[in-house]
C-alpha cells in the first residue's frame, strides 16, 4: 500500500512532465482500437447484408481449375451461365418453395447519355446490371416508379441515381461486354433495405437481360428458397444428385462466407495497413516513454536515495516506478479507446464519401477492442518503463543522497558498442546478401532482415554516435550564434544516451519516408526509361472494366491516321513441358503487329516467330525450366482447347512492361480455341500512320471512341504520367501514415526540452546571473532542439538511402534497372527537420525565458 501511496503521489507531482508521453500512448491506442472498431463495423453490416439475402441455395456454373484447384479461370470477359431449364430441375426438388434463375453481370458499364460520363463506382465496389426478381429476401425493394416492363426500361439503385442526378424517365446507356450497346428508360429507382456495399445496381427484365447481358436464354444461377422441411445441406446434396456434372451449390452460409471473404480482402487491407503504422508510432512512442522515465528517474535521484536509505529495497524503488508506467499506460489506454471511437466514426464517415454506406450509430465493438487497447498501452508503457526503472533501482543510496548522479556505466557502454556494432554490421551485410542475390524472392528476405537489424543497430549505437555526430553538426553554432550556439552544442552532447533516444524517434518516421522515396522515385525513372526504350506504340488504349470488345476495337481502328491496332489478350492456361512438368500461367495473345509496337529485349530466337505459330517465354521461367528455342510446350486452354507450339523466342530480364510474360499470336490462339471462347482484349495498342501528325490523330482516335467513357486514350506522355499516378498515389498514403509517427517523434523532442528545461533550473538560474540574456537563453534551446533534429534526420537519411537503394537493386532484374535518388525530397526532409526542431522548442524556450532567476537559482 506504501509502495502504491508513494508511486501515486509521484506520477501526480509529475502530471504536467507525462502529458506529452500520454499523448503518445493515446495516439497509437487511438489507431488500434479505432481500426479495429471501424472493422468490425463494416465486417458486421456486411455479415447482416449477406446473411438477410443469400438464398437457402444457390445453384452456378461449376469453375474451371485448369490444374486441378477450385479457381475459376475463364478468360477475360466471359460469363459463365447455367441452362435454362436448371430452373426448373431445382424447383422440382423435395422442400424446395420457389427456384428463380438470376441473371448478373459485373463487366457492363452505365452511362448517362446526357453527360457521356460512366456511371457507378470507379473502382473497388462493382456495377452490377442484371435481371429483377421477386425473391423473398431481395436486398432492394422499388420506392420510386415500377418494375422493368419490356425490353426499354430499367431500374437503378436510388444511392447511383443520386449521385449521377438521375430521375424517372431519364435515359440511361448500357455498353455490354458482348452484345453491344442498348438505351433504356430509368422506370423505376430501388432502394436498399440494409446497407449498400457502395455497388451501383440496374435491373432488367430477365428475357431482356438475357439477351442484351448474355446473348442466350440462361442465367448465371439459380437462387432457390426452401420451406422448412429440410435443411439447406440436404437441399444442397439434393440438388448435386440431381443437376449433375457443371455445377456448383452453395448453402446460404456459404454464400455469406465466400462474400465475407471478398470484402473482407479489401478491409483486411486496411485494417492491417493502419495497424502497421500503429505499430510503428508506439515503437516511436517508446522512446518517448523511456526518455520520460529516465529523465524523471534522474531528476528524483535524492529522492530514490532518500528511500534506499530508509530501507526501500531494489525490487521497491523498481516496482515504483513501474506503477507509475503503469498508471500512465492505464489512463493513456482509456483515453486512447475513446479517442478511436472518434477514428473510428471518421474511416466510417470517409468510406460513406466513397459509396460505402455504414450506420456510425452503429459501431460493434467488441471484447477484442478493449483487451487490445489495453494490451497495448499498457504493455508498451511499461516495457519502456523497465530500463529507466531498473536503472533507477540500481542507484546507490549515498552516491544519490551526495546528488552527483549515478555513475558513470562503462561496462554499459562497451556492450551496447558491441552489441550495436554487430546488430548493424550484420545488418548491412544483409543488405549487401540482398542486393546481389540471384532472385527477387531470396534479395526481398534478406532485405527485409537486413532493415530490421540495421535499424535496432542504429537505435543501440544512437548514443554512442550521438557525441560524435552532434559535434560535427554543431560546429559551426559557436562561431554563428556565439555563446547560445556553443552551449546548445555542448547540451546536446551532454547526455548521449537521451539524446540518441530523442532523435531515434525522428529517425524511424525520416528512414521510412526516404527509404519509400528512393524506391517509388527508382520506380518512375525505370518505367519511364523502359516506355522510351521499348514502346513503339503512339497511343495505349485502355478500360476502367479491364476489357476492351470488339466494337471499341473496330472503331478504334476505323480512325483516320491510324495505321494499324494491335490487340493484346489474356487467358488462362496450362503449360506442359518436354521435362513432363505443368504450370499454369496467364498468356497474352497479341496481333501480328505486336513486334511493331514493343521492341522487346531477346535472349535467343526472335519476336517475329510469333508470327508463325511460335511461344515467347520470359528468360527467368526458360532458366528455371530449362527450355530453348526449338522445345515444343503443349497449351491447354481450358473446355477441351489445346495445341501444341515451339519456343521462338526467350525474351530478356529486365522488362518493367511486360516482366515474366509469356506470348503467343492471336492467329495461333484461334487455331485452338472458337471464337465464341476465345478472350476479350485487356488493352490495345495504336502506331500513326507514316507522316501522321501524332497530336492530331490522338484528337481522332478519342473522338472515334467517345461513346464508351470508360475507355482511356493515352500517347506516351500520357502513359508514363499514369504510371507517375499511380505509384504517387502509393506514396502519399505511406507518407500520411507514417506522419503519425513523425507526430509523435516531435512529440519526444518537445518533451525532452521540456523535461530538460525542468532539470537544468538552476543552471538555467545560473546562466541568467551572470549575463545570459532571454534572447540567448530562448536561442541555445531552439539551436539545441534544432541539432537533435537535424541528428535524427541524418541518421534517418542514412537508412533510408541504404533501404531504398537495396530494394531498387534486388528488383533491378524485375525491371526496377535505374536508380534514382530524389535529392529534392532529401533536402526538404533536412530542411524540414530544422523546422522541427524550431516548433518543438518553441513552447520549452518560452518557459525557460520566462524564469525568476533567484528562484531558478534557489531551486533543489
Amino acid at each position: 500500500m506504501m509502495l502504491l501511496k508513494t508511486s501515486l503521489r509521484s506520477f501526480f507531482a509529475h502530471k504536467g512532465r507525462m502529458v506529452l508521453s500520454l499523448i503518445a500512448v493515446v495516439l497509437s491506442v487511438a489507431f488500434v482500437s479505432g481500426t479495429l472498431v471501424f472493422s468490425n463495423t463494416a465486417t458486421s453490416t456486411f455479415d447482416r447484408l449477406f446473411a438477410s439475402t443469400a438464398s437457402d441455395i444457390a445453384v452456378q456454373p461449376a469453375k474451371t481449375g485448369l490444374d486441378g484447384e477450385d479457381d475459376d479461370d475463364r478468360p477475360a470477359g466471359k460469363t459463365a451461365t447455367v441452362p435454362a431449364d436448371a430452373v426448373e430441375r431445382v424447383a422440382a426438388i423435395a422442400g424446395v418453395k420457389q427456384a428463380l434463375g438470376q441473371v448478373f453481370v459485373s463487366n457492363a458499364v452505365l452511362v448517362n447519355p446526357v453527360t457521356n460520363k460512366a456511371i457507378g463506382p470507379t473502382g473497388g465496389a462493382p456495377t452490377l446490371t442484371g435481371n429483377w426478381t421477386d425473391t423473398p429476401r431481395n436486398s432492394v425493394e422499388i420506392t420510386s416508379g415500377h418494375v422493368p416492363q419490356g425490353a426499354d426500361q430499367v431500374v437503378l439503385d436510388a444511392d447511383t441515381a443520386e449521385k449521377a442526378k438521375l430521375g424517372l424517365g431519364d435515359k440511361i446507356r448500357v455498353i455490354t461486354a458482348t452484345n453491344g450497346t442498348h438505351e433504356f428508360t430509368l422506370a423505376g429507382i430501388a432502394t436498399f433495405k440494409t446497407t449498400n456495399p457502395g455497388a451501383a445496381l440496374a435491373f432488367l427484365d430477365t428475357p431482356t437481360a438475357q439477351k442484351d447481358l448474355l446473348g442466350k436464354a440462361e442465367y448465371t444461377s439459380v437462387e432457390a428458397f426452401g420451406d422448412g422441411s429440410r435443411t439447406n445441406e440436404q437441399l444442397k446434396a439434393d440438388a448435386l444428385g440431381k443437376l449433375g456434372g457443371g455445377f456448383q451449390v452453395k448453402t446460404a452460409a456459404e454464400q455469406k462466407e465466400e462474400n465475407s471473404k471478398s470484402v473482407g480482402s479489401f478491409l483486411n487491407f486496411m485494417k492491417y495497413a493502419m495497424l502497421g503504422f500503429a505499430g510503428i508510432s508506439l515503437l516511436v512512442g517508446g522512446f518517448l516513454i523511456i526518455n520520460t522515465f529516465s529523465m524523471l528517474v534522474a531528476q528524483r535521484t535524492r529522492e530514490i536515495g532518500l528511500l534506499r536509505a530508509i530501507g526501500g529495497s531494489r525490487r521497491q524503488v523498481n516496482r515504483s516506478v513501474l506503477v507509475e508506467a503503469l498508471i500512465l499506460g492505464v489512463l493513456g489506454s482509456t483515453l486512447g479507446l475513446g479517442a478511436g471511437l472518434g477514428l473510428a466514426v471518421g474511416l466510417i464517415g470517409l468510406m460513406n464519401a466513397v459509396g460505402m454506406n455504414l450506420d456510425a450509430g452503429d459501431l460493434q465493438i467488441g471484447l477484442n477492442v478493449p483487451v487490445a487497447a489495453y494490451a497495448v498501452g499498457i504493455v508498451i508503457t511499461v516495457l519502456a518503463a523497465w530500463i529507466p526503472a531498473r536503472r533507477a533501482s540500481r542507484i546507490a543510496p549515498m552516491a544519490a543522497l551526495r546528488d552527483h548522479g549515478t555513475p558513470a556505466e562503462a561496462r554499459s557502454n562497451v556492450v551496447r558498442t558491441i552489441a550495436g556494432l554487430v546488430l548493424t554490421a550484420g545488418g548491412g551485410g544483409l543488405l549487401v546478401l540482398a542486393a546481389t542475390a540471384d532472385k527477387a524472392a531470396t534479395g526481398g528476405q534478406y532485405l527485409g532482415l537486413g532493415v530490421l537489424l540495421t535499424l535496432i543497430g542504429f537505435v543501440v549505437l544512437g548514443p554512442l554516435l550521438a557525441t560524435t555526430v552532434v559535434r560535427v553538426l554543431g560546429a559551426a553554432l559557436p562561431a554563428v550564434f556565439g555563446p547560445s550556439g556553443k552551449l546548445a552544442q555542448r547540451n546536446a552532447m551532454r547526455s548521449p544516451r537521451r539524446t540518441g533516444a530523442t532523435a531515434a524517434a525522428l529517425m524511424i518516421g525520416l528512414a521510412l519516408v526516404i527509404g519509400a522515396s528512393v524506391f517509388t522515385s527508382s520506380v518512375i525513372k525505370s518505367t519511364n526509361q523502359q516506355i522510351d526504350k521499348s514502346v513503339g506504340a503512339d497511343y495505349v488504349i485502355s478500360s476502367s472494366q479491364g476489357i476492351v470488345n470488339p466494337d471499341m476495337v473496330k472503331a478504334a481502328a476505323g480512325t483516320p491516321g491510324l495505321a494499324h491496332v494491335t490487340e493484346h489478350k489474356s487467358l488462362p492456361a496450362l503449360l506442359s513441358l518436354p521435362d513432363g512438368g505443368t504450370f499454369k500461367k496467364h498468356v497474352s495473345a497479341v496481333s501480328a503487329t505486336f513486334g511493331d509496337d514493343f521492341r522487346l529485349e531477346v535472349k535467343s530466337g526472335s519476336v517475329e516467330s510469333l508470327k508463325q505459330g511460335s511461344l515467347a517465354v520470359g528468360e527467368e521461367f526458360a532458366t528455371e525450366q530449362k527450355l530453348k528455342v526449338g522445345d515444343t510446350v503443349k497449351v491447354d486452354y481450358g473446355n477441351g482447347h489445346t495445341q501444341s507450339v515451339p519456343v521462338g523466342a526467350v525474351l530478356g530480364k529486365g522488362d518493367s512492361l511486360f516482366a515474366g510474360a509469356t506470348f503467343i499470336g492471336i492467329d495461333t490462339l484461334a487455331k485452338a480455341v472458337p471464337a465464341a471462347d476465345m478472350p476479350l482484349d485487356v488493352q490495345i495498342y495504336g502506331k500513326a500512320a507514316a507522316g501522321a501528325d501524332v497530336t492530331k490523330t490522338l484528337g481522332a482516335l478519342e473522338n472515334s471512341l467517345k461513346d464508351y467513357p470508360q475507355l482511356k486514350v493515352r500517347d506516351q506522355a500520357g502513359y508514363k504520367e499514369l504510371v507517375q499516378e499511380q505509384v504517387n498515389t502509393l506514396l502519399y498514403m505511406i507518407y500520411g501514415l507514417l506522419g503519425l509517427a513523425i507526430v509523435v517523434a516531435v512529440l519526444g523532442v518537445v518533451n525532452t526540452l521540456a523535461l530538460s528545461v525542468v532539470e537544468r533550473t538552476r543552471e538555467i538560474g545560473l546562466l541568467r546571473a551572470i549575463g545570459l540574456s532571454r534572447r540567448q537563453l530562448r536561442r541555445m534551446i531552439r539551436l539545441e532542439s534544432v541539432v537533435i533534429a537535424l541528428f535524427g534526420a541524418v541518421l534517418g537519411t542514412g537508412l533510408g538511402l541504404a533501404w531504398g537503394i537495396t530494394g531498387q537493386q534486388v528488383l533491378k532484374e524485375q525491371g526496377l534497372a535505374t536508380l534514382s535518388v530524389p535529392t529534392g525530397t532529401i533536402a526538404v526532409t533536412l530542411i524540414a527537420s530544422v523546422v522541427i526542431g524550431l516548433v518543438a522548442a518553441l513552447v520549452p524556450a518560452f518557459r525557460a525565458g520566462r524564469m525568476n532567476v533567484l528562484a531558478a537559482i534557489a531551486t533543489d
